[in-house]
């Protein structure tokens, strides 16, 4: 079950902080933790003092993990998206979990600069501030200035992280596979394709080149939208461990009181905001997975300006027309449409009934029908929407629950900055005409033509192969392998020798039929 010694011990270690901070009960009566390891934990720290007693239970979730460092830290903010699995208070604490740690030395971090980059780092910077600006799980950021005295942001990974997360990341598929071996019941949330998803997401992250390569994308995909913008990026000084890019400045997008004090009009401010993440989720299919305060920016000329490219959200189309159909069917309150859209999609397994599902699917939407956008919380009906998955066993998609994450965040920033104006409402006339391009009677019949189209044109291969089948069948008879004659000739039953031979007869014929179908009617 656990690879080695070391691995249970981290496991005892992992427990002992989670009973100091009070959590590991929590877990416990959620059924995450086995019974005896619990008991065990509590046991180990049964000396130690407990804290945080007077905090929800998610505070005291988050404040373990910060305790335990860089791969918790990430596992909680992951976790942060899995409503079903934990419960809206528990994401909702999980979701402020700080990505901080103490800083690392400074020369190490020139160090790490010189080994990626096969130099000296008076050979790319006339200056590198060696105290850091900020300092998160994964990698520390510094200011510089590049030798043309351009002013950058240099981010560093942090040393040794990749090896720590490595340690981490068995004892995770460990406990999944634990999990779902001793709690049945917890076999419907794919504990160990969580865990999966968790590391793959990871260990792009701690690829710094493919956090630049996203934000390329994100500035190609923008490139004529004047509102938002990207750091640029200094490839030449950028590298596994090390990424550089052009300096940003600009008030943090929580900030209420400076944007004011800067003469930003709000509503403006959130309108802009509202049609980037749309555009980037609808138009794009290619989002920022981590749109909180702390990476999003107001410029001087009104434009919302990001960084922090680590983790990134796709979704394609067939995804994003299951969401206009959704809509479409919210729109004109058609649950059983709306439950047929979850079934299409893989979201509900076969054996459910329909029905129920849509009555469920009612219980949840028929409240807010007819009421203005602004009355209701848009985060909270996805909350709900999710908990209907324990009943239904209905499979949640990673990117669509980190599409809910960023929806809550954005959310969250909205009514802080201007509790009178809603996100989905200055949204809707965006997604209206989204749908009627995408998904309105004109697109559908665009849709089946392009469709069309793509089989026509694998028509001549077709033909090709089966030109080629025809000749050699014709020339040269069909051949079989001299293994599979053998195993013929052994197989005692004579039901299967005719079985046999009635299919090669069927697959003679219908070679046949199809060659002389395209070559008398072409």
């Amino acid at each position: 079950m656990f690879k080695n010694i070391a691995t249970l011990l981290r496991l005892f270690q992992i427990a002992r902080v989670f009973a100091r901070h009070d959590a590991l009960a929590v877990l416990e009566e959620r059924h995450l933790v086995p019974g005896k390891l619990a008991a065990v934990a509590v046991w180990l720290a049964r000396k130690a003092s407990r804290k945080n007693k007077n905090l929800r239970p998610g505070q005291k979730l988050a404040a373990a993990l910060t305790e335990l460092g860089p791969s918790h830290i990430k596992l909680g903010q992951f976790l942060s998206t899995r409503a079903d699995i934990l419960g809206d208070q528990f994401t909702e604490d999980l979701a402020h979990l700080q990505d901080q740690l103490p800083a690392f030395d400074g020369k190490r971090a020139i160090a790490i600069i010189e080994k990626e980059l096969h130099g000296k780092i008076d050979d790319f910077f006339l200056s590198f501030d060696e105290t850091p600006v900020s300092a998160a799980s994964i990698a520390q950021v510094h200011f510089a200035e590049t030798l043309d005295g351009d002013p950058v942001a240099v981010k560093v990974l942090r040393p040794g992280v990749e090896e720590d997360f490595k340690k981490d990341l068995t004892l995770f598929y460990s406990l999944a596979g634990l999990l779902e071996k001793t709690r049945p019941g917890l076999k419907r949330f794919k504990l160990t394709e969580v865990v999966e998803t968790f590391h793959e997401t990871v260990r792009l992250e701690m690829d710094l080149r493919m956090e630049a390569a996203a934000a390329c994308e994100l500035s190609d995909n923008f490139a004529d939208d004047y509102t938002y913008d990207t750091p640029e990026i200094d490839w030449d000084r950028t590298a596994r461990r090390v990424l550089t890019m052009s300096r940003i400045e600009g008030i943090p997008l929580d900030d209420r009181q400076a944007l004011l004090d800067a003469g930003h009009d709000l509503e403006e401010v959130l309108t802009t905001a509202a049609a980037i993440f749309f555009n980037q989720v609808f138009r794009d299919g290619f989002f920022h997975g981590d749109q909180h305060p702390g990476n999003m920016f107001v410029g001087d000329d009104g434009r919302i300006v990001a960084v922090d490219f680590g983790i990134m959200g796709r979704i394609d189309k067939s995804t994003r027309h299951f969401l206009a159909d959704m809509l479409i069917a919210l729109l004109k309150q058609d649950y059983l449409q709306l439950a047929k859209a979850h079934v299409v999609a893989g979201m509900i397994p076969p054996n459910q009934k329909i029905e129920t599902f849509a009555q469920a699917l009612r219980s949840v939407c028929q409240p807010i029908m007819g009421k203005d956008l602004s009355d209701f919380s848009f985060a909270r009906l996805l909350g709900q929407m999710l908990h209907l998955a324990e009943s239904f066993d209905m499979t949640i998609q990673p990117h669509l629950l980190l599409l809910q994450k960023n929806m809550v965040m954005a959310e969250g920033v909205s009514r802080g900055l201007e509790e009178n104006l809603n996100l989905w409402s200055i949204s809707q006339p965006l997604v209206e005409e989204w749908i009627i391009e995408n998904r309105g009677p004109e697109a559908i019949v665009k849709e089946s033509v392009t469709t069309l189209v793509d089989s026509l044109k694998t028509l001549p291969k077709l033909v090709h192969n089966l030109e080629a089948a025809s000749g050699i069948f014709s020339q040269q008879g069909l051949r079989l392998h001299n293994k599979t004659i053998q195993d013929f000739h052994n197989e005692s039953s004579g039901t299967a020798k005719w079985a046999f031979i009635i299919a090669i007869a069927s697959f003679t014929f219908s070679i046949g039929f199809a060659v002389n179908f395209i070559f008398f009617n072409s």
